[in-house]
Order: C-alpha cells, then sequence, then structure tokens
C-alpha cells in the first residue's frame, strides 16, 4: 500500500471545535508545542468502528495536559463527543485516532504563560505496526544506549511529547543495525519497556514477568493483558527485572495500541519462543477489541 504524506492527506481533523479540512489545518512554525515539546498526545484504536477504551485514553490525555500546566479549553466529555462524531463523519472502519494538545504561538521562551491551549483530534486508517508475518515470527530488538530519566528529572508519567526524543534516537539506530525496535532500561539499568510499548517475559514456571512502571507509562494495553492474564490463572509478577535475567526467560513479548500482542524472537543474543502462551493472549486480545 501507498504510503501518503501526512501533510498530503485529505478528510477532517476536530481542531479547536471545528472540523477543518485536513490540509487546512496549520499552525505557525514558531509554536511553543514544536520549539520547547509543550505537547501532549494519546493514540487509541478503532476496530469494526468501535474506539476501544476511548474514555480510559481520553482521561489519560488530560492527566498528562495537568501534568504539563495545560488548562484544557474543552472536558473530557467534549473530547469523547467530538472523536465519536469524528470517526462517524470519516467512516474509519479499522483505524488510529491521534488526540493531541499543545501551546500556541503567543509567546515563544521557556516561560509561555499566556500562550492559547491548542486541541486537535485526528484519524487515519491504521494497517499492521508492524509487519504481520513478521509479526508471527517474533521481532527483533537490541538494547538501546539511551536510558529511561528518574522521576526527578522528567514528568515521566504523562504522554508527552518531549519524552519520545529518546525513543525516536533508539528506534533509528535499532533500525540501522538490523533490528525492529529497542529494548530502553532505566536509571538503574533495569528493564524499563520498548521505544513506544510495554515488555513482558515467560519464565520456565509459565509465569509472567514485567517491570513496575516507575520511570514510564503504565500502558492501558498493558493493563488489559494483565487482567487477560489473570482472568487465565497465569500469574503476574510486576517487578524489577535486571537486563542478566534474560537469558532465563523463555518466551517476551510487547504491548501497546499501536503493537497490541507482538512476539519478540529475540533481544540482542538472547533468543525466544513464540509459545502457545502468548499466542493465546494474543488471540484472547483480538477477540476482546473485536479485531478481525
Amino acid at each position: 500500500m501507498e504510503h501518503i504524506p501526512f501533510d498530503k492527506r485529505s478528510g477532517k481533523i476536530w481542531f479547536n471545535g471545528e472540523l477543518v479540512e485536513w490540509q487546512d489545518t496549520k499552525v505557525h512554525v514558531i509554536s511553543h508545542g514544536m520549539h520547547y515539546a509543550s505537547l501532549v498526545f494519546e493514540g487509541i484504536r478503532i476496530y469494526n468502528k468501535k474506539i476501544f477504551k476511548l474514555e480510559e485514553h481520553t482521561k489519560r490525555l488530560f492527566h498528562s495536559a495537568n501534568i504539563m500546566d495545560m488548562n484544557v479549553p474543552y472536558s473530557e466529555d467534549e473530547m469523547n463527543i467530538a472523536t465519536k462524531e469524528l470517526v462517524e463523519n470519516q467512516g474509519i472502519v479499522n483505524g488510529y485516532i491521534r488526540p493531541f494538545i499543545w501551546r500556541g504561538s503567543e509567546m515563544m521562551g521557556v516561560s509561555a504563560q499566556k500562550t492559547k491551549i491548542n486541541v486537535a483530534i485526528a484519524i487515519w486508517d491504521w494497517p499492521a505496526y508492524f509487519d504481520p508475518e513478521l509479526k508471527k515470527k517474533g521481532i527483533k530488538l537490541n538494547i538501546s544506549r539511551w536510558q529511561r530519566p528518574p522521576q526527578n528529572s522528567s514528568p515521566w508519567n504523562s504522554k508527552a511529547a518531549g519524552l519520545y526524543m529518546i525513543c525516536t534516537l533508539s528506534k533509528h539506530e535499532a533500525e540501522k543495525k538490523g533490528f525492529t525496535d529497542s529494548l530502553m532500561l532505566d536509571h538503574e539499568g533495569n528493564i524499563a519497556e520498548a521505544t513506544s510499548a510495554n515488555v513482558f517475559f515467560k519464565d520456565k514456571n509459565n509465569e509472567l514477568n514485567t517491570p513496575i512502571p516507575d520511570s514510564f507509562l503504565d500502558g492501558i494495553t498493558r493493563k488489559t493483558v494483565i487482567d487477560i492474564a489473570k482472568s487465565k490463572n497465569i500469574k503476574v509478577n510486576e517487578r524489577k527485572i535486571s537486563p542478566d535475567e534474560l537469558q532465563n526467560f523463555t518466551g517476551c513479548f510487547i504491548t501497546g495500541t499501536a503493537a497490541e500482542i507482538t512476539p519478540i524472537a529475540s533481544i540482542q543474543d538472547h533468543k525466544f519462543e513464540v509459545c502457545d502462551l502468548i499466542l493465546d493472549l494474543s488471540s484472547s486480545y483480538e477477540k476482546l477489541v473485536g479485531k478481525d
């Protein structure tokens, strides 16, 4: 499928309370959101015209905005209604929704107390985040040289644009070396997450182990997968995990709105099996979200 640049697409974007033609939703190049990363966002999936966990994502969006000292000029209910109307208006069956909030162009400098808080919601068709055939075999990760900063060095529990800078650097470097994605460690050298997804490991006792989200987002998909696992009487251990433990795990997968449940074939030289437990969790997740 041909890739259309995002500034050349058609349709409507909900922009500060109005439906605007896609290519007419302009912001000035002197924008605080672009220069100082004062922007928060969400990623939401649509499966067969149904939005998965819209309210949870909107709540987290507002939580992120609050952490970033932004007073959103709309309520959560107004955003949810606007999102549903946009999905209906665009006729998207299976897609991705990107609501985002940012500071405008009224002031330029670190202090931006009087900037307008802008809000937009975009939606587009969404193919698989990873190649379906590659996903069946499991993807390959390296370990990034960039680490998640400590709690007192970043607004770590917000989905803020600036926090993804090291994710882009990590993923670019991984792809240049022939990997699909990169595993990031936290500031203490423990396993944190992939560049845009949480990570789980299966041990020899068929238990799942996943890092405590204390310097990165506790993903909505992550929490959903934990609930699914517990419903199947699979024990889930949320704990600190050292990279030295990779050799003790037999299975691995990542979770996220885009990644869904994606098996991992290897991390550096450590190889994992795309086992029945992971495939069963993935099947249950796809049933839950209403995916074909």
